[in-house]
């Protein structure tokens, strides 16, 4: 590949991602809780899945985009704090590893749930009070960040056993 067919590769790729991002965060699995505006979806599987095929800014921006659409959708009061937690979730993760499911992503997603969890523990206290927070915020990132967990190891061994890494690269 040239470089500039490669960079329409990666740009277009982290277009496919924000799109995916936002039906799976908005519409798929998505689950309304608390009284805050908070949902649990499987949109961060694939923010995880983004971070661990594309180059680290075009897995924030992936990242981003997708999950600040999703809320400006169904949860508007939370669009920045999301835009910004969303773009941080991925560092953990690599996309050196010739495979998806490498031991530095498998566990990525562990260290992704605290940065989450820390994230709109503070937004939320922001906007609605520190004692309404404090539980709250972690028990739903914890339930939230589980299921995405779990999706993105369901789509990493799926994807790493037809070899789409090898293939995405090539």
């Amino acid at each position: 590949m040239t470089k500039k067919r490669s960079k329409t590769y990666t740009l277009t790729l982290t277009g496919i991602f924000a799109a995916l991002i936002t039906i799976f965060t908005a519409y798929i699995g998505h689950v309304p809780v608390g009284i805050n505006g908070g949902y649990i979806h499987f949109g961060d599987g694939l923010i995880y899945l983004a971070a661990t095929i594309l180059p680290l800014p075009y897995a924030m921006l992936a990242g981003a985009i997708g999950g600040g659409l999703a809320d400006l959708l169904t949860a508007p009061a939370w669009t920045v704090a999301t835009v910004i937690i969303k773009s941080l979730i991925v560092i953990p993760f690599t996309n050196k590893a010739t495979t998806i499911l490498s031991k530095r992503n498998i566990a990525a997603p562990i260290i992704s749930y605290f940065i989450s969890a820390t994230g709109y523990y503070l937004a939320e206290a922001l906007l609605f009070g520190t004692k309404a927070a404090l539980i709250t915020s972690f028990s739903g990132s914890f339930v939230q960040s589980f299921g995405s967990m779990i999706f993105f190891l369901m789509l990493g061994t799926t994807l790493d056993k037809f070899g789409f890494k090898a293939r995405s690269e090539a």
